[in-house]
């Protein structure tokens, strides 16, 4: 099967059942996104499919054929940290880690939806399961990538005075 991840297609032999998550870590060995409980519930297999936040430990591979996946890997961009991932480093959400590149997913695509959101929406929208219980750094995170992601926008709008 052919899989486009991270804006390049491979070429996969796989089970069309095999979760997408083992895809991803044992076939291609693509370990950023973590197994967590293998039941949808936690979110840490979280990679975006058409820029939809998806958990990959029940997702089929085969079912994200002609599809884009992004997975953690694919979230920065020429060796420089995406916006969220500034703020994670910036508020030191992390503790143990395991879950971060689940929840810095969702938060992605949290931010691709919601320029702004309040308390309220990032707690309905960030279901992750952060066993650390760092929920208030991610929150503070996640208002700090939006303030600085709003002006990064504002600044590539304004015409150059050359």
């Amino acid at each position: 099967m052919n899989l486009r991840i991270n804006g390049k297609d491979h070429e996969v032999e796989a089970e069309p059942n095999m979760p997408l998550l083992w895809v991803l870590r044992d076939v291609l060995n693509m370990t950023g996104t973590k197994y967590g409980c293998g039941v949808s519930s936690c979110w840490a297999c979280t990679v975006h499919i058409d820029g939809v936040p998806t958990r990959t430990c029940v997702y089929p591979a085969s079912a994200a054929q002609n599809k884009e996946i992004t997975t953690i890997e694919g979230v920065s961009s020429n060796e420089e940290l995406s916006i969220v991932q500034q703020a994670w480093v910036e508020h030191q959400v992390p503790q143990c880690g395991y879950c971060q590149s689940g929840m810095i997913m969702a938060a992605e695509a949290l931010l691709n939806k919601i320029a702004n959101p309040t308390d309220e929406e990032i707690d309905s929208n960030i279901t992750n399961i952060c066993r650390c219980g760092t929920y208030q750094r991610i929150r503070a995170a996640i208002k700090t990538a939006a303030k600085n992601k709003m002006a990064s926008t504002v600044e590539s709008s304004e015409p150059s005075n050359v």
